[in-house]
């Protein structure tokens, strides 16, 4: 069992940086660790690493769910946000919605080997 890791590109508008130049996508880090079943993490290029319900992030490829720190929507018919909330300020991540079905098909195949490897 290992963890899963994927790498994706991704569109970032946050209040801090209103210099960032429009349309440029920014490498982020998805990953799962069996261990830790009920959680996902976004790794940002800034070097700040969300941890948050994996439900939450499958829910809000369908409909906006969240409250409060993590907030996840559909955005059209391929695009879906992930809103985090700080006390720095908030950051949106606009990802294909294909890439985050990926990844959570992946982390669903890796928390069923690990139910038969025990």
């Amino acid at each position: 069992m290992s963890v899963v890791e994927q790498y994706a590109r991704a569109h970032i508008v946050t209040d801090a940086d209103q210099a960032e130049e429009e349309g440029t996508a920014a490498p982020v880090v998805l990953r799962y660790d069996p261990h830790d079943p009920r959680s996902v993490r976004v790794g940002l290029p800034d070097r700040r690493e969300w941890t948050f319900s994996r439900t939450l992030l499958e829910q809000g490829l369908r409909a906006p769910s969240g409250t409060g720190e993590v907030r996840v929507w559909p955005c059209g018919r391929v695009q879906t946000v992930v809103e985090f909330h700080s006390p720095h300020g908030v950051s949106v991540v606009q990802f294909e919605s294909k890439t985050l079905l990926r990844f959570l098909r992946r982390t669903y195949m890796a928390t069923v080997q690990q139910t038969v490897t025990h």
